[in-house]
């Protein structure tokens, strides 16, 4: 590690000095008209003569002055382009004066006698174009066979960290799309790590619209950092894609023999101006999952998933729809996957196709997408609770989790233009899948160290799950500019069953306990149907060409249906139910809201006012059987009136400012709201509550970003804070004896939260490094009653982090990365158990070009987990080194060879610690090391035109 802060140590200063390097020059100069009159945000770039190497760039101010700084002595090309003139080109030669003042230089303008004169000029690096900043992607050289995401790397004001998440001028990426189209669905990563960098021609980043502006036509002021991919004519002409394969020797893989590690992948796409074909796959057991947060939802079977373009109107800077909290009803017997990426030992397969047809009346695009994951998780953990008594006790867990999951995901979406006035939208999601997941742990519990009681338990769950949406929206705009109507019908539908059993014994020190639930040996089946029908209407009345008023209704009718059939397996093996644990309630939820506002819109100035009410009513009724005489009811009803203010103003040249008022309302879920008992694990039990309120959360958040493309600064800055009324939260009922614990839902007042996030990007020199700095402050207070005494937990999360880009030479890029992580947890009930938690982060990644083609690369990733308590004693310290070196060959670079090492160090490790409520857990989970791969990959291209490459 220190070798490494030399090495960033002596690069900076190595800049620093060349910097104060008296063979050094300023050039300066302004861009006019023919008339003389300032040209503002003109495009400036300085070349070499000899071959047009991009040295440095820039825009004019509003003045029209540029200027370049500690430029070398020498001769360059001077090049100038602004929108609607000639572009404009000058050798210059630097003196022996520190300034060279070039003066007022002039642009004709464009007019029909010069359309047919030719002129070569070498392209920007990039034009602002309104508030979209369009990169020209051959001014940035990258590998041959390198992806989008490798190019995105190289732009300034984005960044992409190791995990593929994309930021731009400070702020994080929402959608990627190709040529204007969607590719995959929403997922980002589908694009940036599917596509190959020589394909594109052009990468424009800009903030889109929301999908309610786009349906009104009236700016909402809000906006989503969108990345579109302009392909080249030469790949809209015929196929493209690669091939890889790759294979490496056998190494070990907990719970099973040795296995050799293997993986392929590929991609293949035909574009044209009004379609678009792709097609992945990859199959790996080299845990490169290639999964979405939308795939591992999907995996667990819950009825809590989401699909985008939901039919409900209301106000488009937040509050907009009400929540239900994820009851996972179904989920009750499962082994939880998410959260586990990269970790453990998998085993992956994945493809799917992507199609788009688009022209001026019609819009239709659809994909499907298989997924399949294997995974074997073995962990330790220990996990130490407070009780209000000023005690703790430890629990340690060592268990072993393995998994089979798959699903099948189809999406399609028209959009059908009826008339210049009326559009007609319609949406289909579906998702079918299945799995099969298994989890063995013996439990040890510990009070001042000394063993008091052991659990060993061992759960199954089968389960399959269907489920669907389709939504149809209707869009119509009058004739008076600036009204507009819109409705929207949907209908879902989720169907999922579940096949489990548990097994479970426990064993007591020196306590006579005749707790029957900790010994059990059951099987338990769960049906569980959901559907829910939706409509909405929206209505907006210009009052002027700046105010206009909006009206909206949204209803929604919901249907639970769950089975839950436990039965005890006793010495006869003969099952007999147990009406205890078995439960059988329907519940209808019915959901009315209707709101009303006013906005101004003008110049970049865009506020809201308004409010909504609305009403959810729970009608519900459950018995331990459907067959059952005796059934007992829940029905509530919950009215809220919630108000909502916005702000937003486009201070134009790319500077933004917003602030927000809303009010968010979490309605309590089913599984939460009914009194039956989970014990899937008998240690910790659950129990719902029917007397449950609606939680209430009052949240400002103000924010403000800039970028300037003149000198690549971009800043980004946000505060929020939130404040909860009836607070959903899980108290504890803890067994001083067996240690048991009981979690029943509560509602408490009180819990608040607060946070900063800030972002700054600069060039140390243009083309050459970048320094991003980053830092964060979160805190939180949250209460929770444990054994009716209530906990105050505080939590105070500080994060600083930092990232340098390196491309000194065309055959050399470096970027280093650093993040350091403080979160202190304070307890008001037990303050012996208060922590600080430190994750610290250093990571480098270092690409060389050698001669003969020869490449290459090198990862390193140094993570460090402490923790301030003496009682937990934690230190554990992670260095993670891949290497791998690859040759360029066959006929137009089509062919790759690479040998690959990962973790060269064989320390691998997945490591997670935190705190919450009256507890903090570490954990530790093993995870696949060392391994060696070779592998090749063939570039498939359909034309020959353009595709040659020189240098990077």
């Amino acid at each position: 590690m220190r070798n490494l802060f030399l090495l960033l140590l002596a690069i900076v200063g190595w800049q620093a000095a060349l910097a104060q390097a008296p063979a050094r020059v300023t050039i300066r100069g302004t861009a006019a008209d023919s008339a003389g009159a300032a040209l503002s945000e003109a495009t400036v770039m300085l070349l070499t003569p000899k071959d047009s190497t991009l040295i440095n760039y820039g825009r004019s101010n509003s003045k029209g002055a540029f200027e370049f700084k500690n430029v070398k002595k020498g001769t360059y090309l001077l090049k100038m382009s602004f929108v609607g003139y000639i572009p404009f080109q000058q050798e210059v030669t630097t003196g022996e004066d520190a300034v060279l003042d070039l003066g007022t230089l002039k642009m004709k303008p464009i007019t029909k006698e010069l359309f047919e004169v030719v002129i070569k000029t070498a392209k920007a690096p990039l034009m602002i174009k309104g508030d979209t900043i369009e990169y020209n992607v051959s001014s940035f050289k990258v590998p041959p066979g390198a992806t989008v995401e490798e190019l995105l790397r190289k732009l300034p004001g984005v960044q992409v960290d190791q995990d593929g998440n994309i930021k731009a001028q400070g702020q994080d990426v929402r959608k990627v799309t190709v040529d204007g189209k969607q590719f995959f669905g929403t997922d980002p990563k589908q694009a940036t790590k599917n596509l190959p960098a020589e394909a594109l021609t052009k990468v424009q980043v800009f903030n889109d619209r929301t999908e309610q502006a786009k349906l009104t036509g009236i700016d909402d002021g809000k906006k989503e950092k969108t990345i579109n991919l302009e392909l080249k004519e030469s790949f809209k002409k015929g196929g493209f894609g690669k091939l890889t394969a790759g294979a490496g020797p056998m190494s070990k893989v907990e719970g099973s023999a040795n296995a050799p590690r293997a993986e392929a992948k590929g991609s293949y796409n035909r574009f044209n101006k009004k379609e678009q074909f792709s097609i992945v796959g990859l199959g790996n057991n080299t845990n490169q999952t290639g999964l979405s947060w939308d795939d591992y939802q999907d995996f667990r079977g819950s009825q809590s998933f989401n699909w985008s373009d939901d039919p409900e109107f209301g106000f488009s800077n937040g509050g907009r729809f009400i929540i239900f909290s994820d009851g996972d009803d179904n989920n009750s017997f499962s082994i939880p996957t998410s959260g586990n990426r990269g970790r453990g030992f998998s085993s992956n397969l994945a493809g799917g196709s992507n199609y788009n047809y688009d022209t001026k009346k019609t819009k239709v695009s659809g994909n499907y997408y298989y997924n399949q994951n294997r995974q074997i998780l073995d962990a330790e953990s220990e996990r130490k609770t407070i009780l209000p008594d000023n005690s703790s006790f430890t629990t340690n867990d060592d268990n072993l989790r393995s998994s089979f999951n798959r699903n099948h995901r189809l999406t399609f979406r028209l959009e059908k233009n009826l008339d210049s006035l009326n559009t007609l939208i319609f949406l289909a999601n579906g998702r079918f899948g299945d799995g099969i997941e298994r989890y063995s742990s013996r439990q040890d519990f510990l009070r001042s160290d000394t063993l008091t009681s052991t659990t060993d338990v061992s759960n199954r769950n089968d389960f399959n799950s269907l489920a669907f949406i389709n939504t149809l929206i209707f869009r119509h705009k009058f004739k008076k500019k600036g009204r507009n109507f819109a409705a929207s019908l949907s209908y879902s539908f989720n169907d999922t069953h579940g096949d489990g059993g548990q097994f479970a014994k426990s064993q007591f020190v020196g306590v006579n306990t005749g707790e029957r639930l900790l010994n059990q040996n059951q099987t338990t089946e769960t049906d569980s149907r959901q559907s829910q029908l939706k409509a909405g209407l929206l209505y907006v009345e210009p009052l002027s060409s700046k105010v206009f008023w909006e009206s909206f209704y949204n209803f929604s009718i919901r249907y639970d249906r769950v089975d839950r059939d436990v039965k005890d397996i006793r010495a006869s093996d003969i099952p007999v139910r147990n009406d205890t644990l078995s439960q059988y309630y329907v519940n209808d939820y019915l959901y009315h809201r209707v709101g009303t506002g006013l906005r101004y819109t003008y110049k970049g100035m865009n506020v809201s006012v308004g409010a909504a009410g609305q009403q959810f009513t729970l009608d519900g009724r459950f018995a331990p059987d459907q067959s059952s005489t005796n059934f007992r009811t829940v029905g509530r009803t919950f009215t809220t009136i919630v108000p909502n203010v916005g702000f937003n103003y486009d201070l134009k040249n790319n500077r933004w400012l917003y602030m927000d008022y809303t009010v968010d309302v979490r309605m309590p879920s089913s599984r939460d709201l009914q009194p039956f008992l989970d014990n899937s694990n008998p240690r910790y039990l659950r129990e719902g509550n029917p007397d449950l309120l609606p939680q209430l959360t009052h949240r400002v958040s103000s924010g403000f970003s800039m970028f300037n493309p003149a000198n690549f600064i971009n800043f980004f800055a946000n505060i929020n804070y939130g404040y909860n009324v009836n607070q959903l939260v899980y108290n504890q009922i803890i067994n001083p004896q067996t240690l048991v614990t009981l979690t029943r839902p509560g509602n408490i007042s009180g819990g608040q939260s607060f946070g900063t996030y800030l972002n700054f990007g600069f060039p140390l020199k243009k083309t050459k490094a970048t320094l991003n700095l980053n830092s964060s402050l979160n805190w939180g207070e949250n209460p929770v009653f444990v054994n009716a005494v209530k906990n105050e937990t505080t939590s105070s999360n500080y994060n600083f982090g930092t990232r340098l880009d390196l491309t000194p030479v065309d055959w050399l890029t470096f970027y280093a990365n650093a993040n350091w992580n403080i979160n202190n947890v304070r307890y008001s009930i037990n303050k012996t158990q208060d922590q600080d938690f430190y994750n610290d982060r250093y990571g480098g990644e270092l690409n060389l070009k050698l001669p003969k083609d020869l490449y290459f690369n090198s990862n390193f990733n140094y993570q460090i987990y402490r923790n301030s308590n003496p009682q937990f004693g934690f230190d554990q310290r992670i260095p993670i080194l891949n290497l791998s070196v690859y040759k360029i060959f066959l006929k137009d670079n089509r062919g790759e060879l690479r040998f690959s090492v990962y973790d060269v160090f064989k320390r691998n490790l997945g490591v997670n610690q935190y705190a919450s409520q009256n507890f903090s857990v570490r954990e530790s989970v093993q995870t696949l090391s060392r391994y060696f791969m070779l592998s090749f990959t063939y570039n498939l291209r359909g034309v020959k035109a353009q595709m040659r490459r020189s240098g990077w």
